[in-house]
């Protein structure tokens, strides 16, 4: 595993069936297999160039190859073609299998590739790869057009396309990134404005170098290279206390705030600490707490359990002011 999380970003990853199998051992060798997209990445800047400096980095020592296998403008059957050539051929341990976004663009020219021809392709990819010794990853596609809410021309075609790419790695036993449902997870969040391009790509496609970088983390989490994220709910509190608490209140209001982690089951993790920021921005808040949840239902369980309601009672005749503010986040 890296050292270090390399290159942050704050999206939810999601990747499914990945296992020990899909981990890279020092001197294997992994091959990234796709379109113009993965011709791209191999590029000085690219998601592929990314991992394999990331790799080279962490494990300088590991002697693992990295390989780009991308062509512009291919499809399913295309992969299919080329790959005891351009695959195969390098005896890979590892297959990154990144298809899908021309198999739904060029319906538009009616060059696409029909639903039973691309799913019976993948599985064909998928059975050649691991009958010749190699563990797959395989990915949906991405993203044509960054609008997140459904409303991007091809979204339908490129969601049932997406669904397809699930199906055969649940019922191949292969190792799904679900980089789709990525790409939406970060979108919903740094793309409120709706944009059609810009946020992780040049034109709604191609990667731009915020998306080389987001997806070359994805490709590190599926390999086993990275730890994935998490997605928790941050449950922020701040207290501006009347003068008149005493230095003993404190101690017993934070023992009593601390204490809620181990008496609330639904409690990840608490943390608090004094204000200490030279901006005098503070508006008289001293004390600020952290609590973390894993899901909205935990929250609905911490906030009327009865451990919650009698520190609720100690804080009484305390406090200026409250303040509250809840957020998702990725750990």
């Amino acid at each position: 595993m890296l050292g270090t999380r390399i290159l942050m970003t704050m999206a939810t990853l999601i990747v499914m069936g990945a296992s020990a199998k899909a981990e890279l051992k020092d001197g294997e060798t992994i091959v990234f297999l796709g379109d113009s997209i993965t011709q791209q990445g191999a590029g000085p800047t690219g998601y592929v160039t990314v991992f394999r400096e990331a790799i080279e980095k962490a494990r300088p020592n590991s002697g693992i190859k990295v390989i780009g296998a991308g062509i512009g403008g291919h499809k399913v059957p295309d992969l299919e073609a080329r790959l005891d050539k351009d695959v195969l051929s390098h005896k890979p341990n590892v297959v990154v299998i990144y298809i899908g976004i021309n198999d739904v663009w060029h319906s538009k020219n009616g060059r696409g590739t029909p639903v039973e021809k691309y799913d019976a392709g993948l599985r064909s990819l998928i059975k050649r790869c691991t009958d010749a010794g190699a563990r797959v990853i395989l990915s949906t596609p991405s993203v044509i057009g960054e609008k997140h809410d459904g409303s991007n021309e091809l979204d339908k075609m490129l969601s049932e396309y997406a669904d397809i790419s699930r199906k055969v790695a649940n019922e191949t036993n292969t190792t799904l990134l679900d980089l789709h449902a990525a790409f939406m997870g970060y979108l919903k969040e740094y793309n409120v404005a709706q944009q059609e391009k810009g946020i992780l790509t040049t034109d709604g496609v191609h990667l731009n170098d915020a998306g080389n970088r987001f997806v070359a983390v994805r490709m590190l989490e599926a390999a086993g290279e990275l730890k994935p994220k998490t997605r928790v709910l941050r449950h922020v509190v701040l207290f501006k206390y009347k003068p008149e608490v005493t230095p003993a209140q404190l101690d017993e209001i934070n023992r009593a705030f601390q204490d809620l982690k181990r008496q609330i089951p639904e409690v990840r993790d608490f943390e608090r600490g004094i204000n200490n920021s030279p901006e005098g921005l503070d508006k008289g808040f001293t004390h600020g707490y952290l609590i973390t949840f894993s899901s909205e239902e935990d929250r609905v369980a911490y906030l009327p359990h009865p451990a919650h309601k009698k520190f609720v009672e100690l804080l009484g005749g305390k406090l200026e002011e409250p303040f509250v503010f809840d957020y998702w986040t990725v750990e």
